[in-house]
């Protein structure tokens, strides 16, 4: 491969990446957090069954959307190991390993929803629950989807400070955008950590959390300036 061809390949990786990221910044609200607040009610089985029964197309296309979401996160797994790898190997797998972690654990909790359409089917074999049972374990089959974004936010935050690292220390991107991810990371420890040490101080802990905005620097570097070529070409010099 001819230097020119490195040149556009990484830079190719770079702008695919950053694609990849935007669309998921597009999709995961809208299942993370318009679709909640739209159909669920705290504390309110009966509402929030009643909401999802009269919803289930909405409903469903939350479930599609978290669907492409972590689809996407396995191809871009791989794309960011590759943008990374010539600052340290064994750092970039310890990422890239945190992040595939976290997109599986999305993928199981997505059964969570199926169990909710389960249980809202009127099959005959639920003849056996109460209406008010029921949505009872309806209620709490959505409130341990919420609850396992805790736990596969810790494996992000994981990815996200060693991954930060790397873009610190990796030269050809800007010191800054590490900085920012590294903030990042803490925010998403911080906050899941908090949640399950300190439940009664969730709006605090949310609030925290809501920095991970600033993650999105990232992708729109690499989409509007890409990676630093010449300091990446010496960087794969060094590492080879």
């Amino acid at each position: 491969m001819t230097t020119n061809e490195k040149t556009n390949s990484i830079q190719m990786t770079a702008r695919i990446a950053a694609i990849l990221t935007l669309i998921i910044v597009v999709l995961a609200p809208f299942s993370m957090l318009y679709i909640p607040t739209t159909l669920i009610v705290p504390g309110d089985a009966a509402t929030t069954a009643g909401n999802i029964m009269a919803s289930q197309g909405l409903f469903r296309a939350g479930m599609v959307s978290d669907s492409i979401v972590f689809l996407i996160e396995i191809v871009l797994t791989v794309l960011l190991y590759v943008l990374i790898k010539p600052v340290n190997k064994t750092l970039s797998l310890a990422a890239a390993f945190s992040r595939l972690a976290m997109t599986v654990i999305q993928g199981i909790n997505l059964l969570n929803h199926f169990i909710v359409l389960l249980l809202l089917s009127g099959a005959g074999y639920l003849a056996v629950f109460a209406p008010d049972q029921l949505q009872a374990r309806v209620l709490l089959f959505l409130n341990a989807h919420e609850v396992v974004g805790l736990i596969w936010g810790l494996f992000f935050g994981l990815h996200l400070l060693v991954f930060g690292y790397l873009v610190y220390k990796s030269g050809y991107f800007p010191k800054f955008l590490g900085i920012l991810l590294l903030i990042v990371a803490l925010c998403y420890l911080t906050q899941d950590f908090g949640n399950m040490l300190f439940p009664q101080y969730k709006a605090l802990f949310t609030s925290i959390g809501s920095l991970a905005f600033l993650e999105i620097a990232f992708p729109l570097w690499l989409l509007i300036k890409g990676v630093n070529v010449a300091e990446w070409e010496k960087r794969v010099a060094e590492s080879a």
